[in-house]
C-alpha cells in the first residue's frame, strides 16, 4: 500500500519503472513518470546499463539492473530466419526467445533493486517481463504501459509458460505477463478486438533528447521520410531511407529526411533539395508535413497519428508489421510489402495518399481520437488506487 512518506495528511507513492535497453521502448514510459514525478511522487526508472545514459538525458533518475544483451544481433537472427531455440512451446511471437533473454539478464538485479527501493507499484513496458516477476516477488501490482498496438494480446496463450521457470526460481506458482493493470496510448480504433481491458491515456510525444527543429509552412506538399532506429543497426541494405527518398524525388514534392547521426553516412549522395534533419525529436518536424514514409515503428505511427498526418508504411519486422497493418486496416495510411517497394510504386502510393482526403480525414480522427484521452497526469490516480489494492 502506498504509504505516508511526505509529511502529515500527504500521500506518496514509490513507482519504479522499467524497460530493457531499446531507447523507444523508454521513451514510451518518460511521460508517465513525468507525471507521477509533478505530483509528488517518488520514480526511479531501472534498466540495462546500455540505457543508463538515456534515462538520464530524457531528466529521470536512473538505475541499471542485470547486464546488456545483444538484442540487435537475435533481432537480426529473426529476421533472417535462422534457427532459434523454441522458447515457450511454440506458437508464440518470433521474438519471445529475445524478451526471455532480458527477462533472464535483469530479474535478478531488479528484485534487489525493488527489495531496497520498496515500491508501491511496477510499471513496465509490455516485452520488460522483468516488470511483473520484480512486483510479485516485492507483493506490489504490476501495471503494464504499452508503447504502441497491442500485439502481445495474441501471445497470451504463451507467455505465462515463458516466463513459468523464473516464477518457480523465486517461489512463485505464476506470474502475469499482463500484469494488474495496462495503460493504452494508442487511439482507440488501433485497439485489436482480442487485446485485454486497457485504461487509455493521451499519447504524448517523446522521441528522444535531440535539439528540436521547427519547420515553416511549406508552399506545397512536405513529405517527411524516417526510419528509426532498428533497421540501420541490423543491417545497412535494411535502411530503406536513401533509396525511399531517392525514388520519391522526381515527384516534385519537399523531401524532408529525419535521421540520427549515427545513419547520416548512411545517406550517399541525395537529389538536390532534400532537406536532411539529424537528430531532431520527430515531433517538431511532422506539423507541416502532409505525409510521412517510415518502417512502421510504433513511436513514429503514434506521432504521426498525434499530428493527424497519414502514413506510407514499408515494415520489415513483425511489430512494424503488425502497427502498419492496424494503421492501414483503419484507412490512416497504406501498408506497402518491402518486397513490392519499387520506385515506381513508392511513388504511386505516395501521389494516392497526397490526393486522398479521406485518409487524411482518417489520421486527423485518429488525432482527435488521441487527443481526447485523458493525459498521463489523470492517469496517476489510478496508479495510487492500484497500489492500494492487493497485489
Amino acid at each position: 500500500m502506498a504509504g505516508n512518506r511526505g509529511g502529515k495528511g500527504r500521500t506518496e507513492m514509490r513507482l519504479l519503472f522499467t524497460t530493457w535497453a531499446w531507447p523507444s521502448h523508454l521513451y514510451a514510459l518518460v511521460t508517465q513518470a513525468w507525471a507521477c514525478r509533478a505530483a509528488g511522487h517518488e520514480v526511479l526508472v531501472a534498466s540495462q546499463p546500455a540505457l543508463a545514459a538515456e534515462i538520464g538525458r530524457c531528466g529521470l533518475p536512473a538505475a541499471v539492473v542485470g547486464h546488456d544483451v545483444d538484442a540487435v544481433a537475435m533481432v537480426r537472427r529473426y529476421v533472417i530466419g535462422a534457427p532459434r531455440r523454441d522458447a515457450g512451446g511454440g506458437g508464440g511471437p518470433r521474438a519471445a526467445e529475445m524478451f526471455l533473454a532480458h527477462a533472464e539478464s535483469m530479474t535478478g538485479s531488479l528484485v534487489e533493486l525493488a527489495a531496497g527501493f520498496r515500491p508501491d507499484v511496477v510499471v513496465y513496458e509490455p516485452t520488460a517481463l522483468a516488470g511483473p516477476l520484480a512486483a510479485a516477488v516485492q507483493g506490489v501490482p504490476a501495471v503494464r504501459h504499452l508503447y504502441g498496438t497491442d500485439l502481445l494480446a495474441r501471445a497470451a496463450h504463451v507467455l505465462p509458460g515463458l516466463l513459468a521457470p523464473l516464477a518457480e526460481r523465486y517461489g512463485l506458482d505464476a506470474v502475469d505477463p499482463f500484469g494488474a493493470l495496462t495503460l493504452d496510448p494508442t487511439p482507440p480504433s488501433l485497439r485489436p478486438a482480442a487485446a485485454p481491458p486497457a485504461l487509455p491515456v493521451r499519447y504524448v510525444p517523446c522521441n528522444g533528447g535531440g535539439r528540436p527543429v521547427t519547420l515553416p509552412k511549406p508552399a506545397g506538399p512536405r513529405v517527411c521520410v524516417t526510419w528509426g532506429h532498428t533497421m540501420a543497426k541490423l543491417s545497412a541494405r535494411r535502411f530503406l531511407l536513401p533509396d525511399v527518398v531517392r525514388a520519391l524525388h522526381p515527384l516534385g514534392v519537399e523531401l524532408v529526411a529525419a535521421v540520427s547521426a549515427a545513419q547520416a553516412p548512411l545517406l550517399g549522395r541525395l537529389p538536390e533539395g532534400v532537406r536532411v534533419v539529424v537528430d531532431a525529436p520527430l515531433h517538431g518536424l511532422l506539423d507541416a508535413c502532409d505525409l510521412v514514409v517510415a518502417h512502421g515503428g510504433a513511436g513514429t505511427v503514434l506521432t504521426a497519428l498525434h499530428h493527424g498526418v497519414p502514413l506510407l508504411l514499408v515494415p520489415q519486422l513483425p511489430d512494424h508489421a503488425g502497427h502498419a497493418g492496424a494503421v492501414a486496416g483503419v484507412g490512416a495510411g497504406r501498408l506497402l510489402p518491402a518486397a513490392d517497394a519499387t520506385p515506381e510504386r513508392l511513388r504511386e502510393e505516395c501521389r494516392r495518399l497526397l490526393a486522398d482526403g479521406a485518409m487524411t480525414a482518417c489520421a486527423r480522427r485518429l488525432q482527435e481520437e488521441m487527443h481526447h484521452q485523458p493525459p498521463p497526469s489523470a492517469r496517476v490516480g489510478d496508479l495510487l488506487s492500484a497500489a492500494r489494492r492487493p497485489a
